[in-house]
């Protein structure tokens, strides 16, 4: 069954003002089942505002009311939930249209549950789970089918694992968390001593003796994986969200409501402060850190730590291939040119 509400009982929820500019018939009685584009949506689905190139849109969309702000009013034609924020009216507004099957506590017959793990009369565990020695899973917990988590670890009350996560041993998962599929927690750190000293050496394994420690509020992107620590252990703070295919290396530490998204890989013993953004493709070496509040943009190469909050960037913007090659080859004569110019400032002094 779809989920209904009227746009009186969304405003009054979320502290929406509904109106409408002048001439607009505007009732608390319309039945919203759902949220789509401005382009798309019609007349029994929200929508919302918040970017001025999608005015046009706006001027013509078929929705039964948009969330936006009281400036942009005049340009909608259908009734309006005016918010100080639009988009985080959206994305409250959102989770009342949630289609993630609920799940009802209890263990499905085909999962391997060791006598010793310590599972939560409200939690779901899913078929052909697998779950360890000591393991322990909080009130209200879902372990969809195929998970797979380790000795002594801990999901915390309300987490929800997707299908196939995989959550090795001695690791801990706050409350509220939500981990989606194909991701690994708690898998060895890419630590290895050189040993090329005699005939047939070669790289020797440095075990991984610490475990991974994620807050509560975290979500974590399909495919992402967070090492465990070598010695200390690999920490999430609180309300951290981590795109898919995101590599965290052992002993990363990363602070609360900080964002990386996807593809991005974070090299070990990196310490990343509180409210940072880590845009997509971004590359950061180990053994540095970075201030609260800074955002490195997409596709940059962090190499030393970041002290003072602020954007930051690097790499070349895209060009035609002829102007970049020339500009690349240009790029290799820089030395060389600046030693010319130095050389020819110092003559100049001298002289």
């Amino acid at each position: 069954m779809p989920h209904r509400y009227t746009l009186a009982d969304i405003a009054e929820r979320f502290s929406l003002r509904l109106s409408g500019r002048s001439g607009i018939s505007v009732s608390g009685d319309v039945d919203v089942d759902g949220l789509a584009t401005l382009s798309s949506a019609c007349a029994s689905q929200l929508s919302f505002f918040t970017n001025i190139a999608y005015r046009e849109q706006l001027q013509k969309t078929c929705a039964a009311a948009v969330i936006l702000k009281e400036s942009a009013m005049e340009d909608c034609p259908v009734p309006c939930l005016v918010a100080d924020n639009p988009y985080l009216a959206y994305a409250k507004i959102s989770a009342l249209f949630d289609v993630l099957p609920v799940r009802v506590s209890g263990i499905h017959p085909s999962a391997v549950i060791d006598t010793s793990a310590n599972i939560a009369p409200s939690a779901y565990i899913g078929p052909q789970c697998i779950i360890a020695a000591n393991v322990q899973v909080g009130e209200g917990a879902v372990i969809n089918a195929g998970c797979v988590i380790g000795e002594g670890s801990v999901v915390g009350a309300r987490g929800y694992l997707h299908s196939r996560v995989t959550i090795y041993h001695g690791v801990t998962i706050g409350e509220d968390a939500v981990i989606h599929s194909g991701a690994v927690v708690g898998s060895d750190g890419f630590g290895f001593a050189p040993d090329f000293s005699a005939h047939g050496g070669g790289w020797c394994k440095i075990y991984q003796l610490g475990g991974v420690v994620i807050g509560n509020r975290v979500e974590i992107g399909a495919n992402t994986c967070i090492d465990r620590g070598a010695l200390d252990d690999t920490f999430i703070g609180d309300g951290v969200i981590i795109d898919n295919l995101v590599q965290i290396a052992h002993n990363v530490k990363i602070g609360n409501n900080t964002a990386i998204a996807a593809c991005s890989g974070i090299a070990g013993s990196t310490e990343i402060g509180e409210n940072c953004t880590i845009a997509g493709a971004v590359g950061i070496v180990g053994h540095i850190k970075i201030a609260d509040r800074v955002h490195i943009t997409a596709k940059s190469l962090v190499t030393g730590s970041i002290n003072e909050a602020g954007s930051y960037s690097s790499g070349t913007a895209l060009s035609p291939t002829v102007a970049w090659r020339r500009n690349a080859v240009r790029f290799s004569q820089l030395d060389s040119l600046f030693q010319r110019v130095r050389a020819l400032e110092s003559n100049r002094t001298d002289s």
